[in-house]
């Protein structure tokens, strides 16, 4: 089997998209005329299916109905998921002739912002399986902590992935790339580090995180731009010891 030329991408909530989001999406349509593109939204997508999702919806954390959306149109259908902050650089079609492809992002995490898959692949109804066991909410009615970022690489750890930045291949036809493949950004700084290799990037919007994380973002990022990555290191680097 190989991948689909199909693009999914999640948007709930039905608010209007931001310039930005709007920007990423045409960098898709342009780079990609070949590929089919499916929006999931309320209307397509059964909201109701697993408690998690259910749960997230009602709170209105739609970033969290998305960690399972996708994965669940991907088994469905295969193809490809980006996030709606993702531009696209360069077309996909010289890696279309795989099983699953999946690249790293900061820290060495498999990211969920991109993610490729043939059909009804394993690794996939593996991820839905872990989602059928899980509570949006703690007992205390808190909403438990965790990303689906750290889910897929601790199911991956499992297989026998090593959370270090190079080319990795494991069972059932699954290739983790390197950051620069599919989010050449450095979150630390947030610093963007494109190369010849770089398929498409991920800009962070980060529109889960609460105000402070995100007025932090923009500090460090402006931040850098004014006194470079180096020098930002070391400042880090200073205040650690």
């Amino acid at each position: 089997m190989s991948i689909p030329k199909i693009i999914h991408y999640c948007w709930f909530g039905y608010k209007q998209k931001p310039e930005n989001v709007k920007r990423c999406i045409d960098s898709w349509k342009q780079l990609l005329p070949d590929y089919q593109f499916i929006e999931w939204n309320e209307n397509n997508f059964d909201i109701n299916n697993l408690e998690y999702v259910k749960e997230a919806y009602s709170a209105k954390k739609y970033a969290f109905v998305s960690d399972v959306a996708r994965i669940e149109v991907l088994y469905q259908y295969g193809g490809i998921y980006m996030d709606t902050d993702v531009q696209v650089l360069k077309s996909f079609n010289p890696l279309l002739d795989s099983r699953c492809i999946l690249g790293m992002e900061e820290k060495e995490f498999v990211a969920t912002s991109f993610m490729a898959f043939e059909k009804e692949h394993p690794l996939l109804k593996e991820f839905i399986k872990l989602y059928e066991t899980l509570s949006f909410y703690n007992q205390k009615g808190e909403i438990i902590a965790g990303t689906n970022v750290e889910k897929l690489t601790k199911i991956l750890k499992d297989k026998g992935f090593v959370q270090k930045n190079y080319y990795q291949e494991l069972e059932n036809g699954i290739k983790i790339f390197p950051k620069e493949f599919f989010s050449p950004y450095d979150y630390i700084n947030c610093y963007y580090e494109i190369t010849e290799n770089s398929y498409c990037v991920h800009y962070f919007s980060v529109s889960w995180m609460s105000k402070k994380e995100q007025i932090k973002k923009v500090v460090k990022k402006n931040l850098v731009k004014i006194i470079g990555k180096d020098q930002m290191n070391k400042f880090r680097d200073k205040f650690k010891r």
